[in-house]
């Protein structure tokens, strides 16, 4: 029987889990990952559905988090009864805390990751008078209200016996400090970072955050210390343990990631691996020396490269699992020790009250002094001063630390808590309603002179207008002086094609001459080949917009925007085209989020007096890059109702200039060939032989364009274009007048087939309104006029001609298929299509007999055709054999 006993107290734990009758819920020590998956489960969600609403109002994710850990804390959720033994048990804390705590030191690195010294040194004069009166003044005002704050709440619970003078330095550096990753993070967001005012905010915001850590990190060393003799040794070992890292640690780190090619090609697996050991290292030896292990971490995070973009590809590859994953368990377990309910006297509340005046107004009155001491205007400055003022999570992490070295009780660490999140939410609100984007625009045109401070233009009228009367009629004649261009990788080789033939031909040079052999000459003068062709190149920007996500190191790419804009691979295979096509190009990256890629690009173009915007219509059917090289292109996508086709009907809505919006078929390459036939297999036993024949080069570079003119500014316009384009001598183009008869009185459709060279005078009106009459005989005299005044180089590639039809998208449909894609060996087609939103002719009815024969019934009207019209919308749904080109007229060009 003894035996027996003996036997099952041996018997290993049940391992049935739920199935044996076990409660997930309940903490066992010896296994405690299942309560704190359920925790860090609750907490990710939590923060995120907070985030979704806040994120509407521009309002960073770390005011969700803060708001989520108070709302999971005692002061609400955790008045339930059971709630916080159930989900938060105290046993279960310190594990919380070992996660939360190890997020928070490679946080901390992704700080100093962040913090990019150049910008300091660049700007040093502004970032010291900016960055030191927007700390002293906070600083000072800090350690007077800490006086109050220490004789009033040092009696509360869980304090440990420290002088005024350690008290009142935390409080003046916590009242002090900026949080520079969410003051980034708003920058960005408001398009502030290539202002005059975010280089002044970053600068002094750079200097701020150095300067509170190192206060901050003595502070924690007086109070850790016993005696003031090891506050000394803890401070000189701390100034000679940065001493190491720059002068010892950081060369050989660098010579490591230039032997790996690190700095060039990103950090390889093993480089990522070094670098967070050199970071749990030096957290380690921070820690035991008396200072808090996140001062470590932010010190290696200093010392890592800029260069080549190193610290913007290593924050990649770490800050998802850390801000997804591990920050808003620090943030949980900061609301854990928030109790909004000791908040529970006047006297505690005007403290609250207090702390914030101090803490906004000391930030925002000493850095709107130094901003305009610094010859900002006033409005400039106000806007410096409510940017320096923002808390957020640093001021979380600053007030953590008080907590834990118990400098701070539990209430006044409320109290600060409170202050955080109400200077940090005011920040963006009191930034855009301070310097709004209107009043920038007013601000850069009074500055650059082209305005005075009452808006009246400075500006010649003669001089605005573009100088005489004959340079415009050269302009109405489709003269295109200056284009800008969305890049997006997949439509490079459309776009090439494109600007190849808009430029016009090549400039030809003569032969040269060895440098040796000049002077050479028989009248000893210097030989030299000149440019035979003197004429004044196109002007070309391209922009190319990366999308603003969540992520620190999307913030950082706009912050060091100049380093990516030269290294960019697009933007370089562009400038370098441009170059080798007698074209004046220029490019560069912006980094803004999806929403407002219409109104970048909108202010872009009026920043350069663009004459022509270039949009490329997107192949995956994606307004995101990421992943189109690897997407399978098809009709189907193109079709999609998707963020693009957004994208361009806002845009179009807001251009300052002509539009053209193209959607690429094989552009610039011979022609796709049909699926089916036979295919190349593998084999096993003929690898070598089984890659295929590099394509031949291209013989044939002509180009066929077919434009169908239903008449419109918009079409008018895009008439112009193509005799733009056709002054290439490898165009030829067919322009047809499209005279739309009425329908018979059955219903059914007539179609009058005869066709002449010119319009005829007495074309049958589609209704009976004297305005529509009006307008297609406009029309017809317009495109009269082209047809005579072609000039006569053109005449033998370019053949006018009308059709009267009553069907008039079945008959251009008929008429595109049987005229462009016809060779293969061809460089492309175009059809080239007018908006045409004066809508007096409707295509609708047609369309949906269009789309019904390709099985797309009911996608008529739908985004596609809202962005580029039913046209565009019935010929890619019909697969033509070429590429399409929607010309959308400037605004004011449009009458009636």
């Amino acid at each position: 029987m003894a035996t027996a006993n003996s036997t099952s107290n041996l018997r290993a734990p049940h391992q049935g889990g739920i199935l044996e009758g076990a409660n997930p819920s309940v903490y066992d020590s010896k296994n405690p990952i299942i309560v704190f998956i359920i925790q860090a489960t609750i907490i990710i969600i939590f923060c995120r559905l907070l985030h979704y609403p806040l994120s509407k109002i521009r309002q960073p994710r770390v005011i969700a988090e803060i708001i989520g850990g108070i709302v999971l804390g005692p002061s609400i959720l955790g008045r339930i009864p059971g709630f916080t033994d159930a989900i938060f048990p105290p046993a279960s804390i310190p594990t919380l805390s070992l996660a939360a705590h190890l997020g928070l030191v490679l946080f901390l690195f992704l700080v100093g990751l962040e913090v990019d010294l150049r910008l300091l040194l660049a700007n040093w004069s502004v970032a010291l008078s900016v960055g030191a009166a927007g700390m002293i003044l906070p600083f000072g005002l800090g350690c007077a209200i800490a006086y109050g704050l220490y004789h009033e709440f040092r009696e509360d619970s869980g304090l440990v016996p420290i002088s005024f003078g350690t008290y009142a330095l935390f409080v003046g550096v916590a009242t002090a400090i900026t949080a520079f990753p969410v003051l980034c993070r708003i920058l960005t967001e408001l398009k502030l970072l290539q202002d005059h005012v975010g280089i002044v905010v970053l600068s002094a915001g750079v200097g701020n955050d150095v300067v509170g850590w190192i206060l901050l990190a003595l502070c924690v060393a007086l109070v850790n210390a016993g005696s003031g003799i090891t506050a000394l040794y803890i401070l000189l070992t701390s100034i000679a343990y940065i001493l190491f890292l720059v002068y010892a640690v950081r060369p050989a780190l660098v010579w490591v990631l230039n032997r790996t090619g690190s700095i060039q090609n990103g950090p390889t697996q093993s480089i990522v691996a070094l670098t967070v050991l050199l970071t749990l290292a030096s957290a380690f030896f921070t820690g035991i020396i008396g200072i808090h292990p996140i001062f470590g971490a932010f010190l290696v995070g200093l010392i890592c490269p800029h260069d080549g973009g190193f610290a913007i590809k290593l924050m990649e590859k770490i800050e998802d699992l850390v801000t997804v994953f591990f920050l808003p368990l620090y943030f949980a377990l900061s609301g854990l020790s928030t109790n909004i309910g000791l908040l529970d006297s006047g006297i505690t509340w005007a403290y609250v009250f207090g702390v914030i005046a101090v803490a906004f107004f000391g930030k925002f009155i000493g850095g709107t002094v130094a901003a305009r001491l610094c010859k900002l205007v006033w409005r400039e400055s106000f806007t410096v001063g409510a940017l320096m003022s923002c808390k957020g999570l640093v001021e979380l992490i600053v007030l953590n630390i008080g907590l834990e070295a118990k400098i701070l009780s539990t209430r006044t660490f409320t109290i600060f808590v409170v202050m955080a999140l109400v200077t940090t939410f005011a920040t963006t609100p009191l930034t855009s309603a301070l310097y709004p984007p209107w009043y920038r625009q007013k601000l850069a045109a009074w500055k650059h002179g082209e305005i005075d401070w009452d808006g009246t233009s400075l500006i010649p009228e003669t001089q605005s207008s573009g100088g005489d009367a004959g340079s415009a009629e050269k302009y109405d004649a489709g003269d295109i002086r200056k284009l800008l261009v969305y890049l997006r990788l997949e439509s490079l080789p459309g776009l090439f094609t494109f600007l190849s033939l808009l430029g016009g031909d090549r400039p030809i040079s003569g032969s040269r001459v060895h440098p040796s052999k000049v002077g050479a000459g028989p009248d000893g003068q210097a030989e030299e080949s000149v440019s035979l062709l003197q004429k004044r190149p196109l002007q070309v920007h391209g922009l190319r917009m990366l999308e603003l996500t969540e992520r620190l190191s999307s913030v950082m790419k706009d912050t060091e925007i100049d380093d990516v804009s030269t290294k960019d691979p697009v933007v370089n295979s562009f400038c370098t085209f441009g170059q080798l096509n007698h074209l004046a190009v220029s490019g560069d990256v912006d980094v803004v989020p999806e929403g407002s890629y219409a109104e970048i690009l909108a202010q872009s173009a009026s920043q350069h007096a663009s004459d022509l915007i270039f949009l490329p219509w997107s192949e995956s059917g994606s307004l995101s890059e990421t992943g189109s090289t690897t997407v399978e292109y098809s009709t189907q996508h193109r079709l999609e109702n998707g963020p693009h086709s957004q994208f361009i009907t806002s845009f179009l809505s807001r251009a300052p200039c002509h539009t053209a919006v193209f959607v690429n078929n094989g552009f610039g390459r011979p022609g796709r060939r049909e699926g089916g036939g036979l295919h190349r297999t593998k084999s096993r036993l003929s690898l070598r032989s089984n890659h295929g024949h590099p394509p031949a080069p291209l013989t044939d570079r002509s180009h066929h364009i077919f434009f169908p003119f239903f008449g419109g500014v918009d079409d008018r316009t895009a008439m112009r274009l193509i005799l733009r384009l056709a002054r290439n001598v490898n165009v030829t183009a067919t322009i047809v007048f499209v005279d739309v008869q009425q329908t018979s009185s059955s219903g059914e459709a007539e179609v009058v087939a005869t066709e002449s060279d010119a319009p005829r005078k007495g074309g049958v009106q589609v209704s009976a309104s004297a305005s529509q009459e009006t307008f297609f005989e406009q029309e017809r005299g317009f495109f009269v006029s082209m047809k005579d005044s072609l000039p006569q180089e053109l005449e033998s590639r370019i053949l006018f001609k009308t059709v009267n039809t009553s069907q008039p998208l079945n008959d251009v449909i008929g008429r595109i298929t049987s005229e462009v894609g016809q060779s293969l060996k061809s460089s492309g087609d175009l059809v080239v299509l007018g908006r045409s939103r004066e809508g007096k002719v409707s295509f609708r009815t047609e369309l949906h007999h269009v789309l019904a024969t390709v099985g797309q019934t009911g996608h008529a009207g739908s985004d596609v055709s809202q962005s580029l019209g039913d046209v565009a919308q019935a010929l890619m749904a019909m697969e033509v054999k070429a590429s399409l080109l929607v010309v959308e007229a400037k605004r004011e060009d449009i009458v009636g």
